[in-house]
Parts: structure tokens; C-alpha cells; sequence
């Protein structure tokens, strides 16, 4: 082996580990980029809430305010905007009212029209019944939820079609504090 061998030898070598150094730089480069894009596949990333349990929420209407609890702890308030008709109880569907009473927090959906929801177990039996005796349905798919996902923009403070929304960071909160069978309150 002369020495010309050992040059070309040595070169290859060195060839062979800067390949070997830069594909395993690239695989480092692809695993991190991959990772990134999964991480942010869920742009609805949640709040990571570890407080008091959340025992009651009340939602003040002419108040424009919601108050979440724990037993009589305050534990947030938020600001609100209502539906489009926001003085007095929903009776029928389309009214735009936001319903009057107790209900509870029965589904959590992060693939809402808006940013996440919280559903609101309207209509119950009394509200079912006032709307027979008008001869109308009752309406549902109360919500409360974040700002819309597409391009829609909303018309001043009482925008929805009958129901409580919030802000995106607000609801963001709310929704992983909240468990489903959680009582509601909404007064006028």
C-alpha cells in the first residue's frame, strides 16, 4: 500500500464520517421539526388548570359578566357577550335570547364552530313546556363558547345567536376548568 492508498484511504474515511456526522445532524434536525409540527397540529391548546374544583358558575346577564366558584370562592370572572336579543328568558327557538335558570355544563367541544364550547343544558323540562304552550320549539344547542373560527365578524357586544361568549384566552380557561355536570346559573 504506498502512500497515495493511505491519502485516498484516509480521505474516504473522513468522507464517510462527514456523511455519517450530517446524516445524523439531519435526522436530529428532521425529529425536532416533526415533533414541532405535532405539538402545534392542535392550535386549541389547552390551559393547564390544578385550582379548586369549579362548583358553580353564575352568568349575570345585564351584568355582562360570568363568575366561576368553588362552593362561595370566587375563583374568575370573565366579560361576556350575549345573543342579540339579550332582555329576558329564551322561550322559543331563533329568539336570540340567552335562556334564564339553573342548568349544568353537559359537553365539552373543542371542534366548535367557535373557539372551543362548553354546552349548556338548555332546554329543560319547563322550558320544553313554555314553548309547547306558544305552539314553537324551544331551541337548543346553547353554548358558551369563544370567538368564531372562520372569518364571520361579529356585530358589536351581543352577537350570538343566544349564546355567552368569551373572549379566546378566557374560554381557553374556563374549559379545562370546568367538568361536565358542573352547575349553571344564569340570571337576568
Amino acid at each position: 500500500m504506498g502512500y497515495n492508498d493511505l491519502l485516498d484511504k484516509k480521505y474516504l474515511m473522513s468522507v464517510f464520517s462527514y456523511k455519517k456526522k450530517f446524516s445524523i445532524f439531519l435526522t436530529w434536525v428532521l425529529f425536532i421539526l416533526i415533533t414541532t409540527l405535532l405539538a402545534s397540529c392542535g392550535s386549541k391548546s389547552f390551559y393547564n388548570y390544578n385550582g379548586l374544583q369549579i362548583t358553580r358558575i353564575d352568568v349575570f346577564k345585564s351584568k355582562r359578566i360570568l363568575i366561576v366558584y368553588h362552593n362561595d370562592k370566587i375563583i374568575k370572572k370573565y366579560p361576556i357577550d350575549l345573543g342579540f336579543d339579550p332582555k329576558g328568558p329564551k322561550r322559543i327557538e331563533g329568539d336570540g335570547k340567552i335562556p334564564e335558570g339553573k342548568y349544568i355544563i353537559n359537553v365539552h367541544n373543542p371542534n366548535s364552530a367557535f373557539y372551543l364550547s362548553l354546552g349548556v343544558s338548555y332546554p329543560n323540562t319547563k322550558d320544553r313546556a313554555y314553548a309547547k304552550l306558544l305552539g314553537k320549539p324551544p331551541g337548543g344547542e346553547i353554548f358558551i363558547h369563544g370567538q368564531p373560527n372562520n372569518e364571520r365578524k361579529k356585530k358589536g357586544s351581543d352577537w350570538t345567536a343566544g349564546c355567552i361568549a368569551l373572549k379566546n384566552r378566557h374560554i381557553k380557561q374556563l374549559y379545562s376548568m370546568v367538568e361536565n355536570g358542573t352547575q349553571i346559573y344564569i340570571h337576568p
